[in-house]
């Protein structure tokens, strides 16, 4: 009689402790508690501790983030506190050995950003940033789709991320909504930008700018253009790219990939073969980015928005920020 070998168990996930159980940290809790890799919750607010008791029974929940650090069973942990708080908060998870998942921006500064990422590869750590939408099915099937060719090279970007969204008192529009899009260019096109130049009005508040554009140059002379805004009176989120061979748009709203077989020759004449959607789908970016850092970490693999990628994201921003502090009062 020939034995049958019994199937493998998949190994069980990687157990993270949350940091910060406000609005977003919520979510976060909520997700890996059903992906059953929630160990404990770490908030100094009384309240959100025992909103998180009452819906996820007795969890270890400690008053203070260092408390969560000494527990051994924790083998990483997500970070959603006030961005003013991640490079001490970071620091301190990375030097007791744990690795890192924390909500963008990194940090509010360049050096405290690299210098985290060079910590994380130091330790031999997973550090990743929540840049949600590349973990986006739409925005991964459009990378593929723009390097096989099918609009021709890539010419210019053109970015809107507008509404009547909730106004900051602590960052510009650029740091809070255009840190999304400046993401997406880079994961789009795999380069950093060659120069930069930015434009805003503080409109609410003196020192942030409620209305932001933003203007990249990429190597082999591709252009992008980013408009952000809190105080619009509709909600855009969309992206248009202009190749040599057709354009494309991705309406984030409808979850919509357009193909516009259409163009100007070099004799200036126009050619419009129609359009059509090439994808279409809603995925559930926050659950697929937390299982991609879950097999960051137990794999040992890079990921996809790590301590570098996220680091040159928060010097471009750090960059035109300054240009729009410099720029002469209008």
């Amino acid at each position: 009689m020939t034995a049958t070998a019994s199937p493998q168990q998949p190994a069980p996930p990687p157990q993270v402790g949350v940091i910060g159980a406000g609005g977003w940290g919520r979510n976060l809790i909520g997700n890996l508690h059903e992906l059953g890799a929630l160990r404990a919750i770490a908030d100094p607010q009384e309240a959100n501790r025992a909103r998180m008791a009452e819906h996820y029974g007795p969890l270890p929940a400690y008053r203070d983030h260092r408390e969560l650090l000494a527990d051994r069973q924790i083998d990483a942990v997500a970070v959603a506190t006030p961005v003013a708080t991640h490079y001490e908060v970071v620091r301190a998870c990375l030097e007791a050995g744990k690795d890192v998942f924390v909500e963008k921006p990194l940090t509010p500064t360049p050096a405290e950003a690299w210098a985290l990422a060079e910590l994380a590869e130091a330790e031999g750590r997973v550090l990743m940033v929540g840049h949600l939408l590349l973990f986006q099915p739409a925005i991964l099937w459009l990378r593929d789709f723009l390097a096989s060719g099918a609009i021709g090279r890539v010419r210019s970007i053109h970015q809107e991320r507008l509404g009547l969204g909730r106004a900051r008192d602590y960052e510009n529009a650029l740091w809070c909504l255009g840190s999304h899009d400046a993401a997406v260019q880079r994961f789009l096109l795999d380069a950093a930008p060659t120069a930069v130049q930015a434009t805003g009005q503080c409109i609410l508040q003196p020192q942030i700018e409620d209305d932001v554009h933003l203007h990249l140059r990429y190597p082999g002379g591709v252009e992008s253009h980013l408009h952000c805004s809190w105080l619009w009176p509709e909600k855009r989120r969309s992206l248009v790219i202009v190749g040599t061979a057709g354009m494309v748009t991705y309406d984030e709203l409808h979850q919509t990939v357009t193909h516009h077989r259409k163009g100007i020759d070099e004799r200036l004449e126009n050619r419009d073969e129609g359009a059509e959607v090439v994808y279409h789908g809603h995925g559930q970016p926050l659950r697929l980015e937390l299982e991609h850092f879950l097999e960051a970490v137990r794999e040992r693999r890079p990921c996809r928005s790590d301590g570098r990628f996220s680091a040159a994201i928060v010097e471009l921003l750090a960059e035109a920020t300054e240009q729009l502090r410099s720029a002469p009062a209008g």
